[in-house]
């Protein structure tokens, strides 16, 4: 009873919007605002990027890394560089992803912090796995889906920082935990401003049907999901049985050229996970 009444606190206090972000964070969430303002220009992007020492060297480790380097293209050496090759869109991710990764960073307790790292790992993996689900299998935008990949567990990483300070939280809650994790990714992601397609998508994962064939964003959640060679350190929303099915299979069967597309994916994962981490 008394975990329930722990989690109904923080359900309370997250569905009145006081969640707390830490303060290292708040150059990432300025600059995810000038993104989204039609009237920034490229200056005042590549000013913030570079006003942040984590952000811009982040930025540039990003732009390096095997998802964003095609082609044999050159090392990037500078912020200002990393902007241009990265785009607008992928510097939002580079914004969303340093605010998720801190919600782990101020973690303390070393069995809290290692899960939050294997929830890193999963993410990274299937962030990288969704961009080529999406560029071969499921003709959904590539960026966005890498975007949804990164942040798809944004509540489960505040959910893991809220159990460092309430030892115990997440210990046997059984069915309890399930919809407490939707709320509070509702909100997470409502506060990261991530768009509100790319939420509705995520949120779709709990008892999503997939389509056939498979399209779209939440598909290609799924499939990245489904795919995915790194396990979640929490109970994932229980998406397994409608993804599992004969006809998946033979749908994925229909591509022969999946294992390259993982071994690819898996590489990209590595290097995204490393030039992200914070």
């Amino acid at each position: 009873m008394e975990k329930l009444r722990d989690l109904a606190t923080i359900i309370s206090e997250v569905q009145r919007g006081e969640l707390v972000f830490p303060t290292s964070v708040n150059a990432a969430l300025a600059l995810q605002l000038a993104l989204a303002d039609p009237d920034c220009h490229d200056d005042e992007i590549a000013r913030k990027v570079l006003g942040e020492p984590v952000l811009a060297t982040r930025a540039v480790a990003l732009a390096n890394a095997a998802v964003f380097r095609r082609h044999g293209a050159p090392p990037i050496t500078s912020a200002r560089a990393a902007v241009m090759r990265l785009g607008y869109r992928n510097l939002y991710s580079l914004a969303a992803a340093m605010v998720v990764r801190q919600f782990g960073a101020r973690i303390r307790d070393p069995q809290l912090r290692e899960r939050a790292e294997q929830l890193w790992k999963y993410s990274a993996h299937v962030a990288a796995i969704a961009y080529q689900v999406a560029c071969h299998i499921t003709s959904t935008d590539p960026d966005t889906a890498l975007f949804a990949g990164i942040v798809h567990e944004a509540g489960n990483f505040f959910l893991l920082s809220q159990a460092d300070q309430v030892p115990g939280l997440l210990d046997d809650m059984g069915h309890h935990l399930g919809p407490v994790q939707e709320i509070v990714a509702r909100e997470v992601l409502r506060k990261l401003q991530v768009p509100e397609a790319v939420g509705a998508a995520i949120i779709s994962l709990r008892d999503g049907a997939i389509s056939l064939p498979p399209a779209g964003l939440r598909d290609t959640l799924l499939l990245a999901r489904h795919l995915c060679p790194v396990l979640s350190p929490l109970p994932a929303p229980q998406d397994d049985y409608l993804v599992r099915r004969s006809d998946i299979v033979q749908c994925l069967e229909s591509f022969p050229d999946l294992a390259e597309l993982l071994d690819v994916a898996a590489a990209e994962a590595r290097s995204m996970g490393v030039a992200l981490l914070a």
